[in-house]
Formats: structure tokens, C-alpha cells, sequence
């Protein structure tokens, strides 16, 4: 199976990783990459927002398989493009993947659904986002109605603060604040089938102890211990199904990932976003536990076949994800930093641990330069999270770029409570 990635995050690093893994992947491409991704594929200079010239590159290729990556290029209608010359493509239509592209069309397809959610406003004049601050009160929780790179949400206590990123907004959705912890759970659907993965849990402040403005995502891990054995079927019977069941009655079937957002509140599950693609940096660490090879996995799903494929094997391992961001990020990065320690991490803490390239490009001479706010996922298993974040921050002092940051808490807090659980 020949397969073609399109992106080029940490995000699509890990997917290649895995499909570089699958040995019914006989050749792997990936438009545009990074400098890791250089690695396991053979790039391609394509714009990744232009589904002809995507639907061009797989033909030529005579792909198998295409993967598209990140929200964009889904809701620009690539994979529609891919899928109108024949070829297999993983990622649902740009009508479909309105599911994260507008927070309002979510919102009503939930209704539909009956999926729990938090009650909500959409609000277009100054008018409407007062009465609908004021109505919810703080915390202020306000969302850009449209795609913005993971840092459309705002969570506030202030609501001058709150007021400001709405009005900045052509159209928004407020909604009331949602207690407890967040999940990440993933599934993969044919528009019919839905195969769930296992949990994770992600990082979405800048700063240690939650601290500092939200981000696109500094860490992650899974599995999740805290939470009930029984999270998963409950999401598959009262979210995942139920929203793929919506979207194919009315004629937009959703085949792709289907990522749901959750917080675990005091009233139960409820949704908080639906993403329509994998989702970085939770990816990372549930590819590093999926024993399933990924290719026939998304085969199946993007050729209508998933019921007839196996129950999905994980390993037992945990996994936990670190991020390296540029300079100042969140706001204006710098890039053009060279990057140190790869080659160490990569020949004393392999396989263990393992770096996977999210904002980065090769110079002239081969050297490696960050290119982009977020820079690497350093990604370790380990018998259990206290190991696997002693190896991912071991490989992460390893590495050197300048003005570089990243959290010192990603998974400590659950890691300390597993390990001083009776019987651990």
C-alpha cells in the first residue's frame, strides 16, 4: 500500500512514524513534511490547502491511501478533491468537517443528536455577546465560530477580557463554563462503523500548574487511570455514534477522525468541541500505545470497510509527550534557531523515547532549524507514566535550542496519585 500524508506537524510525524511501521505500507510520501518527517517519507513542495494539486500529487503517485493531517485542508475540501479521482482518502468531506469548522453547526448537529453538551449562545452584534456573557457569568468561556489553530478559545474570569476576544470575532459562540477534568477521546468511522481509540488527556496552557494563555497543546499522555473503565462505551453510546448517526441522515456522512472533546463534570460527560482530524498533541501518545498497524486501520475506514476489521490491540505501556516550543510562543515565535541533541536522544534513548518534528526545516546544510511556535513532541513509553515521563524528560534535556520552553508538569500530578494508589 503506497500512502500519501498531507501536512506537515507533530501530528503527521507520528502518523508517519506508525505508517513507516505497518509492513503493508510499501511506500510512504508526505506533503509538505518537516524535517523529521524527511526521515521516515519522501517529501513533496505542495501547497497542502490545494486539493487539485493534492489530487494530482496521489495520482501521480498512484497512491493507495491518502491521510490528510490538520483542519485546514479538510474544511478547504481536499480530501472531496482526492475522493472525486478515485482514491481512497482518510478525512471527511469540507461539508462534514463543519463539525470543527463552524462551533455553531457542532452545536446544532449535538442537538439533533441529543449529545450532552454546555448550553450555549451564537452571537454575531455587540448586543447579543453582552447578554450572553451576562447570562452565563464567570468563568467567561468564548469561541471563534470558525477554525483558528487551537487558540480561538478563551477562558476567562475577566470579562472585559472575554468581551474583547468576542467582539474580535465575526461570529462567536458563548457558552457556559464546564467543571471538571478534560478528556481527548478519538474514534475512527467509515460514516457508519465507529472504532473508539483509548483516551488521553492533554495540556492546553502554556505555563506549569496551568498557568499562562491557552496554546495549541504542551503535553499529553495516556492512558488516563483516574478515569471510569466504563469512559469509553459511555462516549461511544451517548456522543460518537450518535453524531455519526446524524451526520449520515442528513446526507453528510462524516468518514475520518472524529475527535470529542470532553469534560467529566459533576453532571456527567459533556462535549466541549468536536474536532474533525487527530488531534496534536494527544496523537502522539496514543499512536506510541496502538499495537494495530495504522495503515489498515485507516484503509479501512476510508474504503467503508471497518466492521469487518478486528478488535484493535494496544499495549500496555504508557505514553507520555513533552513539547519544545519556540521563543514567545504562544504569541509571535522566533524561528530560525538551530536545534541541538537529536542525534543524542535518538542514539541513547531509542526507542524508548523519540523525538517527532512539529515546527522545524532543514537549511542549506542539512542542520536542522526550528520554523514555527511549536517545535518538537518528545514522545516516551514506559511501564507506567512515572517512566515514561522519567525517559521523555531525560530525552527533553538532551535537546538545545534557544529561548526555548516547555512544561516541567506534563503528567506529574496523575503519575504521583497512580503511584501512591493501594496496590501500586
Amino acid at each position: 500500500m503506497k500512502v500519501l500524508v498531507i501536512g506537515g506537524g507533530a501530528r503527521e510525524h507520528a502518523l508517519c512514524r506508525s505508517l513507516s511501521l505497518d509492513p503493508d505500507v510499501t511506500a510512504l510520501h508526505c506533503a509538505p513534511g518537516n524535517a523529521g518527517i524527511a526521515e521516515v517519507a519522501e517529501l513533496h513542495g505542495v501547497n497542502a490547502l490545494d486539493g487539485t494539486a493534492v489530487a494530482e500529487l496521489a495520482a501521480g503517485l498512484a497512491a493507495d491511501l491518502v491521510v490528510v493531517g490538520p483542519e485546514a485542508p479538510l474544511v478547504a475540501g481536499v480530501a472531496d478533491a482526492v475522493r472525486e479521482r478515485g482514491i481512497p482518502v482518510f478525512g471527511p468531506s469540507a461539508e462534514a468537517a463543519q463539525l470543527e469548522g463552524s462551533k455553531a453547526f457542532a452545536k446544532d448537529v449535538m442537538a439533533a443528536a441529543a449529545v450532552p453538551t454546555a448550553r450555549s449562545y451564537v452571537c454575531t452584534t455587540p448586543e447579543e455577546i453582552d447578554e450572553a456573557l451576562d447570562a452565563f457569568g464567570a468563568p467567561y468561556v468564548v469561541k471563534d465560530d470558525g477554525l483558528a489553530a487551537g487558540k480561538g478559545v478563551v477562558v476567562t474570569e475577566d470579562v472585559e477580557a472575554a468581551r474583547a476576544h468576542a467582539l474580535a470575532c465575526e461570529r462567536v459562540v458563548i457558552e457556559e463554563f464546564l467543571d471538571g477534568p478534560e478528556v481527548s477521546l478519538f474514534a475512527v468511522t467509515d460514516g457508519e462503523t465507529v472504532v473508539p481509540l483509548q483516551p488521553a488527556q492533554d495540556f492546553k496552557r502554556a505555563l506549569d500548574g496551568d498557568a499562562g494563555p491557552n496554546t495549541g497543546g504542551m503535553g499529553a499522555y495516556s492512558p488516563l487511570p483516574w478515569a471510569d473503565p466504563q469512559l469509553v462505551d459511555e462516549v461511544m453510546a451517548t456522543v460518537l455514534q450518535p453524531t455519526v448517526d446524524e451526520l449520515r441522515r442528513r446526507g453528510t456522512p462524516f468518514s475520518g477522525l472524529l475527535y470529542a472533546g470532553l469534560a467529566i463534570t459533576s453532571r456527567g460527560v459533556r462535549v466541549i468541541e468536536f474536532n474533525a482530524r487527530f488531534g496534536d498533541p494527544e496523537t502522539q501518545v496514543v499512536l506510541a500505545r496502538l499495537q494495530t498497524p495504522l495503515g489498515g486501520l485507516l484503509n479501512a475506514a476510508a474504503t467503508g470497510n471497518l466492521a469487518a476489521l478486528p478488535p484493535l490491540r494496544w499495549h500496555d505501556d504508557a505514553a507520555v509527550t513533552v513539547v519544545i516550543a519556540s521563543h514567545n510562543y504562544p504569541d509571535t515565535p522566533r524561528t530560525g534557531d538551530p536545534i541541538e541533541g537529536l542525534a543524542e536522544v535518538a542514539g541513547k534513548d531509542a526507542p524508548d523515547a523519540y523525538v517527532l518534528h512539529a515546527g522545524t526545516r532543514l537549511d542549506d546544510s542539512g542542520a536542522v532549524l526550528s520554523a514555527g511556535g511549536r517545535v518538537l513532541s518528545v514522545t516516551a513509553v514506559g511501564a507506567d507514566l512515572t517512566a515514561a515521563r522519567r525517559r521523555a524528560y531525560r530525552a527533553v534535556d538532551r535537546i538545545r535550542l534557544d529561548g526555548s520552553q516547555h512544561r516541567t508538569d506534563i503528567a506529574a500530578k496523575v503519575a504521583d496519585e497512580a503511584a501512591q494508589a493501594p496496590g501500586a
